[in-house]
């Protein structure tokens, strides 16, 4: 594994800065501990924002077609977008070691090192609420990491040049980590000393009463990670679950999002992987399923093509290609240029307390959470409301034979590009989705490759996986 430490630097307010130059990334392996608080937050924030839950890990700047980035690909693997392409292509499962490197990278240079640099610092300097922080983030990065990967490497991987090639840590035991690190963060939340945070904090503007209900939130979300874990009950999942979200977020106040200024340099990231000159657009499985459902998300969520104005998405893995302007895109509400990244907001919420109330009490439980959850996004995307009525009269009764699935295609749907409906669907099998044309391997991947560089510099047995070997918690 390669160990560089990078801190960062802010070099300007957000408002004021470009979506390539919101940070600037400086190495430096030799002092980590000389950098305060407030210059370690916000570049922090900003790649687990913009480099992981959405397509930008290219040092902070998306890539045209998203090249590189783990959230991409778990798009892909959703068939939420396709290439207009010829095949090969992530699309239809094509993959070598050399494409995984970028957000490896984000991961372990542009956060774990850094975010292990703030709780050192902070805890030096006596700021609880910056170390609260710094382990709440760590706990997401990790999640995000281990759900693609597995195995990843972690307890002895940090701290510089230390140790070259830090053996893997078990996925199991990356669980138990976020676990504790969120309970940690929680610990200091309730330190009322030291230094407060301010504007550095993109998420929250240092208000600790919000983090303290993220940590609640991400704990309840790890816990339904493992409803099918070896040696995890899922009633008991869901039963931890509900206790974490008694503290959790509650409100669209409370959502834990990214503003994007949207001006000529600070677009949002999947504006840009999706821009004209990308080869990308909507898939054909997410067009047709929302319009055979007369989803009045629609015209928010996707664009009509250009030439002949229908929602008209590509098959993924065609083998000829299209004209792009007679093909769908992303709409105004994922991917416009000043578009929300929703890392998790309170309708995620909403549908855990469904799905957990449904595994420990049944329909009848969990069917005012999951009609909350729908009525809610929809409000929050601009449906009128007579259209939500009239939806939910076709979509929103549950049943013993339809909760999970109904529960599981509505949560991808409101949360159209969160990494999160990847995780759902190995767990839950929801929604269902057929193997691609011209696919390149035997199934549906259920994780990421190991990048070529980890492989090059800390060779570990883990490595041999494929795309289509299931980590820990995703078991048959």
């Amino acid at each position: 594994m390669k160990k560089i430490l990078l801190y960062s630097g802010i070099v300007a307010a957000l408002a004021g800065t470009g979506c390539k130059k919101f940070v600037d990334v400086n190495n430096n392996p030799n002092n980590p501990l000389t950098v305060q608080e407030k210059l370690l937050v916000s570049p922090a924030e900003f790649y687990i924002a913009h480099g992981l839950d959405a397509p930008g890990s290219n040092n902070g700047t998306a890539t045209t077609d998203g090249e590189g980035d783990a959230s991409t690909y778990a798009q892909h693997f959703m068939q939420t977008i396709c290439y207009n392409q010829v095949p090969l292509n992530y699309g239809t499962y094509y993959f070598q070691n050399t494409a995984l490197s970028l957000t490896w990278g984000t991961v372990y240079n542009d956060e774990l090192e850094n975010l292990q640099s703030l709780i050192q610092v902070s805890q030096k300097n006596g700021n609880p609420n910056y170390t609260a922080i710094g382990e709440i983030l760590t706990a997401y990065t990790l999640g995000f990491a281990t759900d693609l990967w597995g195995d990843i490497p972690y307890s002895k991987a940090l701290g510089g040049a230390t140790n070259l090639t830090p053996t893997y840590d078990s996925q199991a035991s990356i669980y138990d980590s976020i676990q504790a690190l969120l309970d940690r963060g929680i610990a200091d939340i309730g330190k009322a000393t030291g230094l407060k945070v301010g504007t550095d904090d993109y998420f929250y503007s240092g208000n600790m009463t919000e983090w303290k209900k993220l940590a609640y939130s991400l704990k309840a979300r790890y816990y339904m990670h493992l409803t099918k874990a070896p040696g995890h009950d899922p009633v008991a999942q869901s039963n931890l679950a509900l206790t974490a979200l008694q503290n959790g977020i509650a409100a669209n106040s409370d959502d834990w999002k990214f503003v994007y200024p949207g001006g000529a340099t600070s677009q949002a990231a999947w504006y840009t992987v999706m821009l004209p000159l990308s080869t990308l657009c909507a898939s054909s499985e997410i067009v047709d399923t929302l319009v055979g459902r007369s989803d009045p998300r629609l015209p928010f969520f996707i664009t009509r093509s250009k030439t002949g104005n229908a929602y008209a998405g590509r098959p993924i893995g065609a083998g000829t290609v299209g004209n792009l302007n007679t093909y769908s895109s992303l709409g105004a509400y994922f991917a416009a240029v000043n578009a929300t990244q929703y890392l998790m907001p309170y309708t995620e919420v909403q549908f855990i307390l469904a799905e957990a109330n449904l595994r420990v009490s049944g329909v009848a439980a969990a069917q005012p959470f999951y009609t909350a959850a729908i009525t809610n996004n929809m409000t929050k995307v601009g449906v009128a409301a007579g259209d939500i009525t009239t939806y939910l009269a076709s979509r929103g009764t549950l049943t013993s034979a339809n909760a999970l699935q109904r529960i599981m295609e509505e949560k991808r749907i409101a949360h159209l590009l969160s990494p999160e409906n990847y995780v759902d669907w190995r767990r839950t099998g929801w929604p269902a989705m057929n193997i691609v044309q011209n696919a390149q391997v035997s199934a549906i991947p259920r994780r990421l490759i190991y990048p070529q560089t980890e492989i090059n510099t800390n060779p570990q047995p883990q490595q041999s996986a494929t795309l289509t070997d299931r980590v820990w918690w995703d078991a048959p």
